[in-house]
């Protein structure tokens, strides 16, 4: 009788264990989208820079640049960007209440007002084709 306590107390608690991990995993897996609520009308202005070939270009579509922000997921902050090569970008916005945002594409990362933060690579991409494209119309 008490052997059979035993094993349900034990499954017991290691159910709990494994809920436990699930939750915490759960918690740092998952994304935050910085820019959801983003409206068009908060932008005053923006621009965007490309290194290379380090240009820039003012946007004059902002309600399209807001839709493009609204997608931004960021996961876990992660400095080490500094790490990797290739193009970047950095959409300079400037708000209406007078605030500036710089936020970065590059590989797999974005980078707002300085911070760091792992993203999924192929968002960075859509940002980067977007920026290219913007350069290729002026």
């Amino acid at each position: 009788m008490f052997e059979n306590t035993r094993v349900k107390a034990v499954t017991i608690i290691a159910c709990i264990v494994l809920l436990c991990i699930v939750v915490v995993s759960f918690l740092f897996i998952r994304g935050e989208k910085p820019y959801k609520n983003l409206d068009a009308t908060q932008i005053m202005s923006a621009k965007v820079s490309l290194t290379p070939p380090g240009k820039t270009v003012e946007i004059e579509d902002i309600p399209e640049l807001a839709d493009y922000l609204n997608d931004v997921v960021i996961y876990n902050v992660d400095n080490s960007y500094t790490e990797y090569s290739g193009q970047s970008v950095t959409f300079t916005l400037t708000m209406v209440d007078g605030n500036q945002t710089e936020i970065t594409a590059v590989g797999p990362f974005f980078i707002i007002n300085g911070v760091g933060y792992k993203t999924k690579y192929g968002l960075c991409e859509v940002l980067c084709e977007y920026a290219n494209e913007l350069l290729n119309l002026n």
